[in-house]
């Protein structure tokens, strides 16, 4: 999602929870990251590889000088013949300690397998989040989690004229916390390009497959 776009789904959203709660978790991220300068270990379930915003976080970490944010995609199921980067299975779980950050991605339950994984790399000590549904188990693993459906505080209604809140679906949500979680960076000094080049590139990214290297 283009940046363009962003803001405008971010002025949507005024004064609902989602704005908050996105740069909310999308501050967990980078503080769990930038001591170690790295270490970002990104997950779904068996049923959903979250590639999209491991390439849009890995845009991210270019483009706002944070290469902490440029995460390792770790995958239930590897193809033969797949590139280095694309080819880190679920073992890398089982080497997750001190200084990695685990972020589980998925709309559906996580399975025993990857709970009990998750739960081993919190119990070597990385650093736990969870994008997803609102699983109990894994929430409970978690240092932090964002649900793809934030409640509203008791009570009250939606704003009128804005979407219903579980129209925001996982990708969305994915879209506002890779973009809040660039926010704030060190501009990156390899790269001088003007800000209607860069908007053009993000653009063109909305409407195309990820970039090559996922």
């Amino acid at each position: 999602m283009d940046a363009v776009r962003v803001a405008l789904l971010r002025e949507v959203l005024a004064g609902t929870e989602w704005i908050e709660a996105t740069r909310r978790f999308a501050g967990s991220l980078r503080t769990a990251v930038a001591p170690h300068g790295g270490g970002l270990l990104l997950v779904g379930s068996a049923g959903y590889e979250p590639w999209h915003l491991a390439a849009h976080l890995d845009d991210e970490a270019a483009w706002s000088g944070l290469p902490e944010l440029s995460p390792t995609l770790v995958r239930h199921r590897v193809p033969a013949g797949a590139p280095a980067h694309l080819a880190v299975g679920p073992g890398r779980l089982a080497a997750a300690g001190r200084g990695a950050t685990l972020l589980v991605v998925t709309p559906e339950r996580p399975d025993a397998g990857l709970l009990e994984r998750v739960h081993d790399a919190r119990r070597n000590g990385a650093t736990v989040l969870a994008l997803d549904s609102g699983d109990r188990d894994l929430h409970a693993l978690a240092h932090d989690a964002l649900t793809t459906v934030p409640p509203l505080p008791e009570g009250t209604a939606p704003p009128p004229g804005l979407p219903d809140t579980a129209d925001l679906d996982l990708d969305t949500v994915q879209h506002l916390v890779s973009a809040a979680a660039g926010e704030n960076g060190r501009p990156a000094p390899r790269r001088h390009r003007r800000f209607r080049d860069r908007l053009a590139r993000i653009t063109e990214g909305l409407a195309t497959p990820p970039p090559p290297r996922w």
